[in-house]
């Protein structure tokens, strides 16, 4: 086939063809460039894009700052293996990665490539430090696909299907979510049950935790959940471990999730928006509990790769230099208030999540059940897509539609995309009553 172009259904049929079913594709389409909050497929049309990488791209497709850097460090070098040679550019994002997350304590970073390979390495941390089995994690958190990532994930499809067995020595406890009726008190004492029913809290390595769940639902944990999370675990030594994989780098309104409550995690799992599209992640913690694997315990052929760490030092620079996380304070204000007014309009709508710039509309039943409704969330992410805005599912039961535009997103670029959700909801409506 060459000098020929293939059509958008050649290839969509290659995938079928080439790619394995298990790897679920949202929307039927082909992407061949994009720029800022926009990309186009193959067929030349133009989308809002409200996805971003699921939650890659906080600051835009091919930020200039980021394509400069990545340019300038392929001249330099690409690879090397930080456990063969050390290089610049990884020693400085370690630096402004302890500084931004220690805030002032002496803090230690590893670079690794995905985000359940920061997961992964921040539980063989805590256990190398605290000489303990046991990991607690969330109802409805999401922490990765591989063995361990599942193991910790809280809940059931699609990710754990016929994988198992399982890692050991997990165990979960319920997330707070008071539209369920679960309140901080609620999880609090079901955590204590935990302890007295499953494993001792002297056996517990770590506790880790999404500031808000990202596939599970855009649930925020409150302040109070989080600061008696912290007392808890300092009194028995544990080793609190923030997952900001999907809530990091401005999407909250701050940079990270966890200083809307003003706790101090010991460690913290970064990755994502991290180097605005290059694959890196890193897991940043106390030096003290960081330095507690002997050498050689921990490092990755690919981790801290030196064009993404150029990336992500690029990508730290537009925060530092740009204002996005006022920009997306405001963006996310804007957004509450839109999602807000059509939640009036619609009943089956049955709460609005989220902080900042990461907003979801949970979809329920209208008989007054709150009885999750996946099909019309399904109905919604297809119908915007028809007309020109990509978003995609969450939650345990796929009936959240999530937003997670970049932070560079124009204020004209928000009022557009939210007349086509205001659109894609009146559809909706329309055709369920034909």
């Amino acid at each position: 086939m060459s000098g020929s172009r293939r059509t958008p259904e050649d290839l969509l049929a290659a995938r079928t063809a080439n790619v394995p079913r298990g790897v679920l594709t949202a929307h039927p389409i082909v992407v061949e460039r994009a720029e800022g909050a926009r990309i186009w497929d193959t067929a030349g049309r133009c989308y809002l894009d409200f996805v971003g990488g699921i939650g890659v791209l906080n600051v835009g497709h091919n930020h200039p700052r980021v394509v400069a850097a990545v340019q300038a460090q392929l001249g330099k070098i690409t690879h090397t293996a930080f456990q063969v040679a050390a290089y610049e550019p990884y020693i400085a994002l370690a630096e402004r990665l302890n500084t931004l997350i220690g805030k002032g304590e002496s803090y230690k970073s590893i670079l690794l490539t995905t985000g359940a390979e920061a997961v992964e390495n921040a539980v063989k941390i805590a256990r190398g430090h605290t000489n303990r089995p046991g990991i607690i994690s969330f109802r409805g958190g999401f922490h990765g696909r591989t063995l361990l990532g599942v193991t910790l994930t809280g809940f059931a499809a699609p990710y754990k299907q016929n994988f198992g067995p399982f890692a050991g020595e997990v165990f979960h406890a319920p997330y707070p979510d008071s539209y369920r009726g679960v309140s901080s008190e609620n999880a609090i004492a079901a955590l204590e049950e935990v302890f007295a029913t499953e494993i001792a809290p002297d056996r517990v390595a770590a506790i880790i935790i999404e500031p808000v769940q990202g596939d599970g639902g855009f649930l925020q944990a409150p302040v109070e959940f989080m600061r008696a999370l912290r007392e808890i675990t300092r009194r028995h030594g544990i080793v609190l471990v923030v997952d900001e994989i999907q809530t990091g780098f401005g999407r909250t309104g701050k940079m990270f999730g966890f200083e809307h409550s003003g706790i101090q995690p010991d460690l913290v799992t970064v990755a994502k928006s991290l180097a605005g599209g290059f694959p890196i992640s890193a897991v940043v913690g106390k030096a003290e509990i960081m330095d507690a694997p002997a050498p050689g315990g921990l490092g990755g052929t690919y981790g801290g790769n030196a064009i993404a760490c150029a990336a992500a030092l690029a990508v730290l620079d537009a925060f530092q230099q740009d204002g996005l996380v006022e920009r997306a304070a405001a963006l996310g204000t804007k957004l509450s208030a839109s999602l807000e007014a059509l939640q009036a309009r619609h009943e089956d709508i049955g709460v609005v999540r989220g902080i900042g710039f990461m907003r979801a509309l949970e979809f329920v039943s209208t008989d007054g059940s709150r009885t999750p409704d996946a099909d019309r969330a399904h109905q919604v992410m297809e119908r915007a897509r028809d007309r020109g805005m990509l978003v995609i599912k969450c939650g345990v039961h796929r009936n959240i539609v999530r937003f997670l535009a970049p932070i560079v997103l124009s204020d004209a670029d928000l009022d557009e995309a939210m007349r086509i959700l205001a659109d894609a909801l009146d559809a909706d409506r329309v055709s369920a009553a034909a």
